[in-house]
């Protein structure tokens, strides 16, 4: 991948298109997802949507039982307890997963916190790249045998306009020599970004492709760090927490070009992409804002993306990603 690919593909959906308008008349019957954080915000409208596609769906949740009450209605979909911010807790929930499933079809990697406190997990990592990116690559790491027994698997990453905040700061990924939530969140999207582009290159001839994604400007549980002060500062909501900032997406289309990710043929043999309003997005330039959208280049850089990799294996201990030779392709 280069950033000449990074060029719209035409698609036939917009920045208006609902999760609904992308699924109408999709069938994934027989096939396997697996969605974290799907039982809150663009989660829940993405299991809602695949399930009532036809698929299995996984969803590993931090609150297990709030998860299933909240999915208790949604046919063909399992709960798994899981904590992305602690990995003992994310290898469990793979083991759990290696033992049910023979296949994955579909991963997506939703759940994600922003603008947090500054906060210490693990071995005193970042909480925010702790959660987002560390927690999301020790899963996929270890559900990878899944995903390519899959015929033609997809690993979708939902990044940020957010990224465009800060590139990986290499010096100091954990910001130990001063915290600031938005560059903390702004790495933790960039690694995003740069998981999905180093995903794809490993895995492609193995069938699996990942593509990341700005899912656009959306109120849900992901600012609950953030006061009611703090969002109408920035001409989000009002007094009473009602939207009113401009180009803002409903959940459902906020849920839009992830499920476009998961499921469109016209990406069909593509990755290492970043998408937005359900088409492949431009790169922007350092003086572009991040509401003029596009994706900056050291996100979807392929030696970044090879470098952070290294320190994801270095830092979480997970067993290096390999091509599958057959046998390995059949988990059970």
């Amino acid at each position: 991948m280069t950033t000449t690919d990074q060029q719209p593909l035409g698609s036939p959906f917009s920045a208006d298109t609902t999760a609904e308008g992308v699924m109408d008349g999709l069938d994934l019957s027989g096939m396997t997802a697996l969605v974290t954080g799907g039982y809150s915000g663009l989660g829940l409208e993405t299991t809602r949507r695949l399930a009532a596609a036809g698929a299995h769906v996984v969803v590993p949740a931090r609150r297990p039982d709030t998860a299933r009450t909240v999915l208790q209605d949604v046919e063909g979909c399992e709960v798994i307890a899981m904590d992305l911010a602690d990995l003992g807790s994310v290898r469990t929930a793979a083991v759990q997963i290696r033992d049910r499933l023979d296949r994955l079809d579909i991963l997506m990697a939703v759940a994600g916190i922003m603008a947090t406190p500054e906060r210490r997990v693990g071995p005193g990592w970042e909480s925010q790249l702790a959660a987002n990116h560390f927690g999301h690559f020790a899963l996929t790491s270890a559900l990878y045998p899944l995903l390519t027994a899959a015929d033609g698997a997809r690993v979708v990453v939902n990044s940020s306009a957010g990224h465009t905040l800060t590139d990986i700061r290499w010096h100091d990924p954990h910001l130990r020599t001063g915290y600031d939530k938005w560059l903390a969140y702004g790495q933790s999207k960039n690694a995003n970004a740069l998981f999905a582009v180093h995903l794809d290159a490993l895995g492609h001839d193995d069938g699996v492709r990942a593509l990341a994604l700005h899912p656009g400007k959306i109120i849900t549980g992901l600012q609950r760090e953030m006061s009611l002060q703090e969002q109408m500062d920035r001409g989000w909501v009002d007094e009473h927490g009602n939207v009113i900032g401009a180009d803002f997406k409903t959940p459902s289309q906020g849920a839009a070009t992830g499920l476009w990710a998961a499921t469109s043929p016209l990406l069909d043999g593509l990755g290492g992409l970043y998408l937005e309003d359900c088409d492949v997005a431009r790169v922007s330039g350092p003086e572009q804002s991040m509401d003029d959208g596009g994706v900056r280049d050291y996100a979807i850089d392929p030696d970044a993306a090879a470098r952070l990799w290294e320190l994801s294996i270095a830092a979480t201990g997970t067993t290096p990603i390999t091509r599958c030779t057959r046998a390995q392709r059949t988990p059970r």
